[in-house]
């Protein structure tokens, strides 16, 4: 079921399936700049990532000397989400472990995915709590996927704008994992110009900007997106190397199994720890 929050500026849908929005509108023009999903290309919208970020070595990890098999990025896309609360701009979704996820994920624990309206703004907020008697490991993160190129522009006209830097540090993704090193991504003036070549060795995995701000615009008109994820360690931008019409901004607190990685989910980088009862919270903001 979708459940649809709005104010004066811009209008958003969000899915109890996942807890995951699937539309989000300007109210003035109704362009859409959430992607619909198009199984030629990518089904998904915007998932959640959680309880890991990435891809795990031979999708499975080590805890406790028994070994647990997981798909990449987690469970939570694929559950269904309890609603605790609606307002005309704002909705609450809440999923809890079961007995699925249990064989999965070894821990109980409580997450909830706030969605607000602020101005043109959409702050998506994220709250886990651990419920088990013992540490629980986790990553979250967010898959936000934009209609690319949106109304009236040009898809070469593309580029992502970033503040106060000439080079990006890039983690390097290939399709077994990532490799132990890091790369530079050369910009234009704080600029990376979008192309079929930027995404064929997969996402581009950046960490430790130190502004947590990323503007995607077109040169044919005012249209933009602003991406702002101060709560978050690393972003991934991402699309297909086919040229998909569409472009994905990810903020995560996570990232995939490091290639030789011994599998011990105590180990995996970047994840977070929350001792029984402790909460961790993060969010970012999607500005249209």
């Amino acid at each position: 079921m979708e459940y649809k929050i709005s104010n004066a500026f811009i209008s958003a849908s969000i899915k109890d399936f996942g807890a995951e929005l699937c539309s989000l509108k300007r109210n003035a023009v109704n362009t859409e700049y959430i992607w619909q999903g198009d199984e030629k290309y990518w089904a998904r919208h915007s998932p959640v990532l959680f309880p890991i970020v990435g891809k795990l070595l031979d999708d499975e990890y080590l805890y406790k000397d028994k070994t647990y098999k997981m798909n990449q990025h987690g469970f939570a896309r694929d559950n269904l989400f309890e609603v605790l609360e609606q307002k005309k701009n704002y909705i609450c979704f809440k999923l809890e472990q079961n007995d699925e996820t249990l064989k999965q994920f070894p821990f109980r624990f409580r997450l909830y995915i706030y969605y607000t309206l602020l101005e043109n703004c959409l702050k998506v907020s994220y709250k886990i709590v651990n419920k088990s008697k013992e540490t629980m490991p986790f990553s979250i993160g967010g898959h936000p996927a934009f209609n690319w190129p949106l109304e009236g522009e040009r898809k070469n006209d593309s580029y992502f704008k970033f503040r106060d830097t000439d080079s990006l540090l890039r983690v390097p993704l290939t399709k077994d994992g990532v490799l132990n090193k890091k790369e530079n991504i050369s910009l234009d003036e704080g600029k990376l110009y979008l192309n079929k070549k930027v995404f064929k060795d997969d996402a581009l995995v950046i960490k430790d900007l130190k502004d947590k701000t990323v503007l995607f615009e077109n040169t044919q008109n005012d249209k933009f997106i602003k991406i702002e994820f101060n709560g978050f360690k690393y972003l991934g931008l991402w699309s297909k190397p086919t040229g998909a019409p569409f472009i994905c901004i990810e903020p995560w607190n996570g990232i995939a199994d490091i290639i030789g990685h011994n599998k011990k989910i105590e180990d995996k980088k970047a994840m977070k720890f929350l001792e029984p009862e402790e909460v961790f919270e993060c969010s970012y903001n999607i500005e249209i």
